[in-house]
């Protein structure tokens, strides 16, 4: 202590960093598919018979006789099938990298004194 007062000088230095990082990303994937499909079938069958006979005698004792028969048979199938199917697929992907730096630097110089007086 000096007989004028106290006194004293001096330089403060701070620096602020400060740093933010994101890391980010995303990714999608989407699919949709239809399978659609249709049977048909029929059958027929159609079976016909007919038959006719007719028999004569004369009074002299002369014998006719006649024989008619008619088969018919007919058969049939039929099938259809149909079958489709339709889709589709997407994906996405995306990502992204974020960096925020602060850097600030304070500088002051400063003075302090207290005095007295006689």
């Amino acid at each position: 202590m000096s007989e004028y007062g106290e006194f004293e000088t001096g330089d403060q230095h701070e620096s602020l960093d400060q740093m933010h990082e994101v890391d980010a990303s995303e990714n999608n994937y989407d699919s949709q598919f239809g399978v659609y499909e249709q049977d048909h079938a029929s059958a027929e069958n159609t079976s016909f018979d007919q038959g006719h006979h007719m028999s004569y005698t004369t009074p002299a004792g002369v014998q006719y006789e006649e024989s008619d028969y008619t088969s018919y048979d007919h058969s049939a199938a039929e099938t259809d099938h149909t079958f489709a199917a339709e889709g589709s697929e997407s994906a996405s992907s995306s990502e992204f990298h974020e960096l925020e730096a602060l850097q600030a630097r304070l500088d002051a110089t400063f003075a302090e004194g207290t005095f007295a007086s006689n």
